[in-house]
Order: C-alpha cells, then structure tokens, then sequence
C-alpha cells in the first residue's frame, strides 16, 4: 500500500512563469520574515521559544498552494510560514510572535500558539503531536455532515514516534476520513537524527501499518511537494482515502532560535546550504531567463519593504490588558470560574 513516486524534476519549462515567480516571492517572503522574527528574538520583542520554517519554506508554500481556502490546516510550534501562507496578514503574525493584542490569538499564544478560524488555521501547538488526534476530530466532524473539504495535519519527524500517532492514523484508515497527515523530515528530531530515533528512518512506510497510502517527496520541490499533495488531498475529499506523505529537506538553523546546533558537522551545515529551497528556485529561475537579476533585486527590495511593515506594525501594537487573560479559558461562560491574577489575594475582605 505504501509506495514512493519518481516525480520528475520540475523546472520553468513546466510551469507558467507568474506561478513559479509567484511561489519564489513567497517563499522568499517566509525566510525574510523568519529572519526578521530571529532578531525580534535576540531583541527581547519574542518572549517564550521560538522555531523557524528557515529550510522548509518549498514544502510550505507547496502544501498550502494544494489545499482549499476552505480546507483546515494543523500544525506543530514550527508555524509562522503556514500562517502568512493560508492568508494571515503577516502584521498579526509579528504582532502574536510579539504578544501584542493584535496578534492572531490576541497576544496570549505566542510563536506556538497561532490560530485564526477564518483563515482556518487550528493552531499552532506546542505539545508534540497534540494536534494529530484534534486533526482527527475535525475531519470526523466534516465526514459526519457530509463536507467535502479536507484537513492537512503537519507533523515533525519526531512526532512519528509517539502513541497518537499511531492511535490517529489508525482511526483515520477504520473510519475513511478526509485527512492528510504531513510529516516534515528535516533529518532531526531537535539534535537527535532520524536514524538514530527511529527504526524505519522512511518514515513515509508507517502508512502500510494501516493500509494507507504513504508518499515521500522532496521538500524543496515546490512544485513537486504541490502535486504529491493535491492528488493525496483529492483522494482524501472524494473517497474518504486519508494518506501519509513524508516532505524530505534540512533546517537550516538550530531546532529553535537559541539552539547554536553544535550537533551538526560542517557535511551537514554544508548539505543544508545546498539544498536550500529558495536558492534553488532562484538560481531555476534566473537560469531559464524567466527572471532577470534586476527584477529578482527589485523583488527583494519589496519583501523587505513589506517585512519592516509587519515589524512596525508589531512594535506599534499595544500589550493585551491583563484584565482579558481568562477570556477564552472556556468557549462560553462557566460559573464560578477563578479569574484570579497572580498577585490577588485568595481572598478579598
């Protein structure tokens, strides 16, 4: 049941030029973005951890531009990519990393934490694996009143390893859910590789353990990562066939911003500058002559201009009042739930 396909390169001769230009501008935008969110960081703007899509940035803008406007997206803490690509307005993005009211939850969830139900992105989570079983649950929720949009659920390799995975991919296979679960592989699950982490380091395999169909792509293909994906995402709305597909690449930095990866040897530092996926379009682009140095400046110059704003816009954006820390505890108002502070008396005279 699990088989991986030879896609063949993709390049500018099999793709209009606006959609790959496209695609670079985004994905050039996320690793802007990112690096701008790193200096926040060492700014003290960033409270709390921290984790870059730097490296990944193909698989993200691959996988979104497949999925539905109306399709829903989980994901890991690695998230800020996916969010600016399923449509939040990078300004509230900055503004969640920086805790600002005007972030996507408001400025109570940070890096980890981004949720937007119109844009349908279900968070942002920072347990591992805490958002496969929740991703379950929303295609059963779209199988029961017979929908058809379809769930992505992004995953790290490490995630693999644990029991709800298994438990969920199980439930989706029983009960023919509408679900694609999507597991970046960046060869390590924080320092440890994969190898040394799992016994079948393919990890795109497991889906036979359920008699679901699992795919491994290379992960800065953007083209390649698309197409794997909206064929398993047609599958999955039409047929209720939930699938596996494993998107193979290299983080370009630490597991988080403060992680100095003194794990990593200069083959592997050296192996992930090669394969960065922006380069790699770039260079694909300039080559074939659909894209000329000065416009790919031009377009820099741009992502910049519009990262700066997102950053203002952050900056400019004030501090949650204390007062709405237990707004959302519940979804409706429960009696005699304690709002109480850290520094209130337990009890008032």
């Amino acid at each position: 049941m699990t088989e991986t396909l030879d896609h063949s390169p993709h390049g500018p001769s099999t793709e209009d030029t606006a959609t790959l230009c496209g695609y670079l501008r985004d994905m050039l935008f996320i690793r802007r973005f990112e690096e701008r969110a790193a200096q926040g960081y060492t700014q003290a703007k960033i409270g709390g951890y921290c984790h870059l899509n730097l490296g990944e940035e193909a698989t993200v803008v691959g996988l979104t531009a497949a999925m539905r406007p109306t399709d829903y997206l989980f994901t890991n803490y690695r998230e800020h990519g996916y969010a600016i690509a399923k449509g939040i307005a990078p300004g509230r993005v900055m503004a969640e990393l920086y805790g600002r009211s005007t972030g996507t939850s408001k400025g109570w969830g940070g890096s980890m934490h981004m949720f937007d139900t119109s844009a349908r992105l279900l968070g942002g989570y920072g347990i591992v694996g805490g958002q496969l079983p929740l991703a379950v649950g929303a295609a059963l929720a779209i199988d029961y009143r017979g929908g058809d949009d379809a769930v992505v659920c992004q995953m790290g390799d490490g995630t693999t390893n644990i029991g709800a995975f298994h438990e969920s991919l199980n439930i989706a296979a029983l009960w023919g859910l509408p679900v694609l679960f999507v597991v970046i592989n960046n060869h390590l699950g924080m320092g440890t590789t994969v190898e040394n982490a799992s016994s079948e380091p393919d990890l795109y395999k497991r889906a036979s353990s359920y008699r679901m169909r699992g795919e491994q792509v290379d992960g800065t293909d953007v083209l390649a990562v698309r197409d794997i994906a909206a064929e398993l995402l047609h599958a999955a709305r039409s047929e209720g066939k939930p699938a596996l597909l494993e998107a193979v690449s290299h983080r370009l930095k630490g597991h988080s911003v403060v992680d100095p990866a003194k794990y990593r040897n200069e083959t592997d530092t050296t192996a992930a500058r090669t394969h960065d996926p922006v380069a790699k379009l770039r260079a694909e682009l300039i080559g074939s002559g659909a894209l000329t140095e000065d416009e790919a400046a031009k377009l820099e110059q741009s992502i910049e201009t519009e990262v700066d704003a997102a950053v203002e816009f952050a900056d400019a954006s004030p501090h949650p009042e204390p007062s709405t820390l237990f707004d959302y505890t519940y979804a409706t108002p429960v009696a005699g739930a304690s709002r109480r502070l850290p520094a209130d008396p337990l009890f008032r005279p």
